[in-house]
């Protein structure tokens, strides 16, 4: 019998083959149970909680961890035993290749779960993750190529030759893509120095509108008109921009104009009239209000207000309501608004002469 499991077959005994394959079996019928049970429990525990760190562990294990062990557990059966070694090189290779490919996936996942962490204890959230999904790419790319290098380095290749390569075509690919280079650096301008978020309403030359979606080469608006107004990152940059999206309140000045006929007892009453008005508007912070000077037809005030909201109909209901006020009052007032007008005084004397010339003719 002992020679039976002594046996070489492909160089390895019996009992070899017999073994390795057990490890697997075994192996992996252990961690199907851990998977079915502890993480099932894991689970449940981590929805009692408050904190998403543990779901996110437990996200990982199950996704990466797990496969990552069932790789782990295959190359040790294998490696257990004798194989040729062209042929355990390039198992080898493939076990590299897999555990790399689960071990960077765990770390952009990782880079994705702290960015969007950090971003979620911010207002307007929702908007910065959508905007921050270009730097997680950049960074994503990032981790992959660097583990690319890592694996040639660690299955024996030259990896120098490769970096100065890489070093010379980074220069090459540089100088042929100077714009694609100079909208990247501004989307992460964009990105940390904040000019503009998406939702923020911007004016832009003479083209205003709502940002939509911030990229990596551009950036896109949607106009008043309803189109849609795509902007290279570089020229937004460049660019001086009124962003409406930061605006705290409104300022509103206007102005009135009486007929001279007015009486100065009702020139005196107009400003504190139209100061009450205003600060009878909830949402409304009066400024000033003065007789400013006399016009060519009438005699002009000037009044100062905030309108305590950026929202834009907030704003115009807030005017309207105040100027149909001010026309009520001052039509309850018998006080009139002045509009262009020019008065003829003829003389006397020249209308007589006028009619004696007439006489004669």
């Amino acid at each position: 019998m002992n020679n039976f499991w002594q046996q070489i077959y492909f160089g390895n005994t019996t009992l070899d083959w017999v073994i390795a394959p057990g490890i697997i079996v075994v192996g992996f019928f252990l961690l199907r149970l851990v998977k079915n049970m502890a993480l099932v429990k894991l689970k449940k525990w981590a929805a009692k909680t408050s904190t998403s760190i543990d779901d996110f562990l437990i996200a990982g294990i199950e996704r990466s961890g797990i496969p990552l062990l069932y790789i782990l557990l295959a190359y040790s059966a294998l490696n257990y035993l004798k194989f040729p070694p062209k042929i355990m090189h390039t198992i080898t290779t493939v076990i590299w290749l897999a555990v790399m490919f689960f071990v960077l996936r765990i770390a952009t996942a990782a880079v994705k779960y702290f960015i969007f962490s950090a971003l979620q204890q911010k207002q307007d959230s929702d908007a910065r993750k959508k905007q921050a999904r270009g730097l997680i790419l950049i960074l994503n790319i990032t981790i992959w190529v660097l583990g690319f290098v890592f694996l040639l380095d660690n299955l024996g290749y030259n990896i120098g030759t490769l970096i100065a390569g890489l070093g010379i075509g980074g220069i090459a690919i540089a100088l042929a893509a100077q714009t694609i280079l100079g909208d990247l650096f501004s989307y992460f301008v964009i990105f940390f120095d904040k000019p503009f978020e998406i939702g923020d309403f911007i004016a832009l030359d003479d083209k205003t509108g709502t940002v939509e979606h911030i990229g990596l080469k551009t950036t896109r608006i949607r106009t008043l008109s309803g189109e849609e107004l795509i902007c290279s990152n570089k020229d937004l940059t460049d660019s001086r921009l009124h962003n409406y999206g930061r605006m705290q309140k409104r300022r509103v000045l206007f102005k009135i104009g009486v007929v001279y006929q007015t009486s100065s007892e009702k020139l005196k009453q107009i400003s504190v009239m139209v100061k009450d008005i205003i600060e009878s508007q909830e949402g409304v912070e009066f400024d000033r209000g003065h007789f400013m000077g006399f016009g060519d037809s009438s005699l002009n005030f000037e009044f100062v207000y905030y309108v305590l909201t950026p929202d834009y109909a907030v704003f115009m209901n807030k005017q309207q309501q105040v100027l149909l006020d001010i026309f009520e009052e001052f039509e309850n007032e018998n006080i009139d608004f002045a509009y262009p007008t020019q008065t003829l005084v003829l003389k006397s004397e020249s209308i007589d002469t006028v009619k004696h010339l007439a006489s004669k003719n």
